[in-house]
């Protein structure tokens, strides 16, 4: 059974990270922004090659939370029936049933989202954004907490479409695994070659730690001028000449909340600039776009890096 004694935010993402790192390893900074999503209350995205680990991260996190888990394979031939659910005519009975879809469920793995068809994809939007799934006509709630956990791979990659821009923008964080070094490798080999340790772990905290945490975060102190120096970044995206596209509202409401959430588990009442310096690319990058080079995660979070380091950093007392 879950241990729910957590006292805050930082005790209950050390909680789930020091779980998670015994299935990946060294990935430190990857983690900690999947636990400010979770505890934001988003979506999170991971794009990278196959075989780095993204689905084994999703598992790891899935397995650390005590709510019910359920995982899709996204392929060009699944539909979006597959995904939500359908009314099944039942003879017996002479009426219509609903057989509900994997949705209808906590935390949904949505692995390689970007193979399966746009149509397919925008399934999800409902569900991501208001937390509930129309069938029929009929809309029913999600249960709380939902979140989706989407890996990708990029899309040179054979078989792959590209995200539409109104899903993406529904994720609250995009990032990749990054490379590994020689190190990393062989401390990979010395855990998985007797065993799988994702079957290993079990939960630390449960659904009930997850929403009063998020309800605490939301009373993170988030000063004036940091406020101010959050919209300053979102506008000049949307000034850039090298976008053609800029950050929108619904984009800088989850920076304010991702920011709220770090600096929680980071174990401050209040945001500093650089939360929102460290965050910009990971919750701003994939809500942009780019002339010349659509789809690119890594010049898009370069791009964000460089808007901000050109928009002035406020010096005020942020912690009043």
């Amino acid at each position: 059974m879950a241990d729910s004694n957590y006292k805050d935010a930082a005790s209950l993402a050390k909680a789930i990270s020091d779980n998670v790192s015994k299935v990946i390893v060294d990935k430190e900074e990857q983690i900690k922004l999947i636990i400010t999503g979770i505890l934001a209350g988003g979506h999170i995205l991971i794009e990278d090659n196959p075989g780095t680990g993204k689905t084994m991260l999703a598992k790891a996190f899935a397995k650390s939370l005590a709510v019910e888990f359920k995982r899709v394979q996204f392929t060009p031939d699944l539909m979006p029936s597959d995904i939500t659910g359908l009314n099944v005519f039942n003879q017996k009975e002479s009426e219509f049933r609903l057989v509900k879809g994997p949705v209808f469920t906590n935390i949904l793995l949505a692995d390689e989202i970007n193979r399966a068809t746009p149509r397919t994809q925008s399934s999800l939007l409902e569900a991501m954004e208001e937390k509930q799934v129309t069938i029929d006509g009929q809309t029913i709630k999600l249960d709380e907490p939902f979140i989706v956990f989407a890996t990708e791979n990029p899309v040179e990659t054979s078989g792959t479409y590209p995200l539409p821009e109104a899903e993406l923008d529904r994720f609250l964080i995009k990032l990749s695994m990054g490379e590994n070094d020689k190190e990393t490798e062989l401390d990979i080999i010395e855990k998985y070659i007797e065993s799988t340790p994702v079957d290993e772990i079990t939960s630390v905290c449960t659904s009930a730690d997850i929403m009063e945490k998020r309800q605490e975060i939301k009373k993170v102190f988030v000063h004036e001028s940091v406020r101010g120096y959050m919209v300053d970044i979102v506008l000049a995206t949307r000034k850039s000449s090298k976008l053609n596209l800029g950050v929108s509202t619904r984009g800088t409401l989850a920076l304010v909340r991702c920011c709220q959430a770090y600096a929680a588990i980071s174990g401050r009442s209040y945001v500093e600039p650089d939360d929102v310096k460290k965050l910009a690319p990971y919750v701003l990058g994939h809500r942009i776009l780019s002339f010349g080079a659509a789809g690119d995660f890594g010049r898009n979070g370069n791009i964000i890096s460089e808007i901000v380091e050109g928009v002035e950093v406020p010096v005020e007392d942020w912690k009043a």
